[in-house]
């Protein structure tokens, strides 16, 4: 199969955007929850009409400040209930939202506020705000910043204002004071300004689904980051048919604990499915609080990406481990996969013989091991959606037969994320299912995947000769090659630019080789190297926390980073992966030789995206030498 479509679900008239996704969800119900909030150790809900009225009070400041339809107003935060205030406010003054990484440099902010003419930006907190301030100085221009956060004041002790969380969790709080102290300010300065509602809805009405809504700029894995401009149809009508395409997932009794970057597409498509669906939302900051977050929200579904599945897997096995029951846990695991591909072979038309010995010890486990696993998440997670890179099948297994049904799917910015995802009643394991609601997935006759469809974006900002470039018969070019199956779903196969020539003329794919290594609970990181080279051979960095327990469990001494990078055990480790790797490709494509690294690959050290991807050329320009002696006899 070469092409397939979904239809499309539903439309939207041309006069729709995103603001109304939200007006809508208040028409519904003003007093159901949309968010829940964190404040201290309390978890507030927020209606639709009090999530409303502050969006619209802080829309109020924001043209009281000069903004106009059309203007750019960039967001420089973590994730967090203000975030969506502020893109909210953004849309409801008719402007658009350029979202940028909380980690980004002054650099990168200054490129970013030059190419999109933002002249106005949210900061999450002073320090964030310091380095917009920096971005501006090098732009010599002005540019007006609000922070969430309270700016502390020279005579206070540099706290954060005191925000009421009094309210019971069945009390809809007034609006001042569910935003953080900055945020609720500005809102109570929209509501003083003299801009009236009707102002803000003229400002409001005056977008529709061609307009702009965001303009996303790509991580930046070579050259400056292209702005991607996506517009509210883009949005919207991914948001309205999502929801009708995965009800089981988004919907009026569903929760969500968002805890992926908004600054990136994807957390933000699926923010505004729930939004659109009656999904209940709520916001976890950081990797310190996630579990403590998780056992408060106990969500129903979970967005994340691989690394987050493979940190979960690994740590319930430390657990068990630590609690002497290491050989249980493995085999409650290979029970699950079993029954997990047992399933998937059914549902691919094939006969499957019924084990009733399987069956049993499936049903000891799901009251012995697996609720601990699904505790982990909240208890109540149904649903787990995995997407911004690959996902190793037999992990996809193992979390299915556990009970956590984990749907694959695939995009990029360019798609709005969303362009292909497994369904709850039809999914396909190793795939990443089959297109969304009006899209079409073409395999080019190279076996680049090409993608056209609701939320395939307008092109990139100030670029006509990239956005040319992107398309082909009016499909985009996403660079990714795979293959499409009898029934339509789409198997992910290798990067097209990634792609290996060995000195012999091996066309190499890295990254299935890199995922199954990187399967291995010591494993970090895995980046394959060949290019031009007479084997193929690998980086390999470590998770030097999970070292340190499996280290325990083996009746090892503590390693640090450097003794455990040639420890014989820890190599073997590692061995074990590649082996695995090896064994479902070529002698010629598999892994000769490998050099763990005693360091990892961060998005501090300049070698992965905020979305937790390679950079491939960064790893290579930076450990040229230790690529080198790999292939030094």
């Amino acid at each position: 199969m070469h092409e397939v479509s979904t239809d499309l679900l539903v439309d939207l008239p041309g006069s729709y955007s995103t603001s109304q996704l939200l007006l809508d969800r208040l028409a519904r119900g003003g007093q159901a929850p949309v968010y829940t909030v964190k404040r201290g150790n309390a978890w507030i809900e927020v209606s639709a009409a009090g999530y409303v009225e502050t969006v619209r009070s802080v829309a109020k400041s924001l043209i009281d400040a000069g903004v106009r339809p059309g203007d750019s107003v960039a967001i420089m935060s973590g994730t967090r209930y203000e975030w969506a205030v502020a893109e909210q406010a953004i849309w409801f003054a008719g402007a658009v939202s350029v979202p940028i990484y909380e980690t980004s440099s002054a650099h990168q902010v200054e490129w970013i506020l030059r190419d999109s003419r933002a002249r106005h930006a949210f900061a999450e907190n002073e320090s964030r705000a310091a380095v917009v301030r920096a971005a501006a100085a090098m732009l010599d221009a002005p540019v007006t910043v609000w922070t969430f956060d309270a700016v502390p004041s020279a005579d206070d002790d540099g706290s954060p204002a005191a925000v009421d969380t009094a309210s019971s969790i069945d009390t809809v709080p007034s609006a001042d004071t569910v935003p953080s102290a900055g945020l609720a300010e500005m809102a109570a300065a929209g509501r003083a300004s003299g801009v009236t509602d009707a102002q803000v809805e003229l400002a409001r009405a005056s977008r529709g689904l061609a307009d702009p809504a965001t303009v996303v700029y790509t991580s930046g894995t070579t050259g400056r980051p292209k702005g991607c401009v996506m517009t509210h149809a883009n949005f919207c009508l991914v948001a309205a048919n999502l929801a009708l395409h995965l009800p089981q997932v988004v919907g009026p009794s569903t929760s969500n604990l968002m805890f992926l970057p908004l600054a990136h597409v994807l957390a933000r498509a699926v923010q505004h499915a729930c939004l659109h669906a009656g999904t209940t939302v709520s916001h976890s900051q950081g990797s310190a609080t996630l579990m403590e977050d998780l056992a408060a929200v106990q969500p129903t579904f979970l967005l994340a990406v691989p690394r987050i599945f493979e940190k979960i897997r690994a740590g319930a096995l430390a657990k068990a481990e630590a609690a002497g029951k290491g050989k249980l846990f493995v085999q409650a695991e290979a029970v699950a996969v079993a029954v997990s591909k047992a399933r998937d072979t059914r549902a691919r038309g094939e006969r499957v013989r019924r084990s009733p010995v399987l069956a049993l010890k499936h049903l000891a486990f799901d009251r012995l091991v697996y609720p601990k696993l699904r505790a982990v998440l909240g208890g109540h997670v149904r649903y787990t959606v995995s997407g911004a890179s690959a996902l190793n099948p037999e992990l996809t297994h193992f979390f299915r037969g556990a009970g956590l049904s984990l749907l694959e799917g695939y995009g990029l910015t360019e798609t709005t994320a969303p362009a292909t995802v497994n369904l709850p009643g039809n999914t396909r394991v190793g795939s990443v299912g089959i297109p969304i609601p009006g899209t079409t997935v073409r395999i080019a006759k190279d076996g680049e995947i090409l993608v056209k469809g609701i939320g395939v974006f307008a092109g990139y900002h100030n670029n006509p000769e990239a956005t040319a470039q992107a398309f082909e018969d009016g499909f985009f070019k996403t660079g990714d090659l795979g293959s499409l199956d009898r029934d339509g779903f789409l198997t992910i196969t290798g990067r097209k630019k990634d792609l290996l020539v060995t000195a012999s003329g091996k066309n190499v794919a890295p990254g299935p080789l890199e995922e199954i290594v990187r399967a291995s609970r010591l494993v970090s990181h895995a980046m394959v190297v060949g290019e031009g080279r007479p084997f193929v051979g690998a980086l390999v960095t470590l998770d030097l926390e999970e070292v340190g327990r499996w280290a325990r469990s083996k009746g090892l001494p503590a390693l640090t980073a450097e003794q455990a990078a040639v420890h014989p055990a820890v190599l073997a480790e590692v061995q074990e992966a590649v082996d695995a790797a090896n064994a479902t490709v070529s002698a010629a494509e598999g892994i000769r030789k490998f050099m763990v690294l005693a360091h990892d690959f961060t998005e501090e050290s300049g070698h992965l995206t905020p979305s937790l991807k390679l950079k491939r050329m960064a790893v290579l320009e930076t450990h040229a030498a230790q690529i080198e002696r790999l292939y030094t006899r």
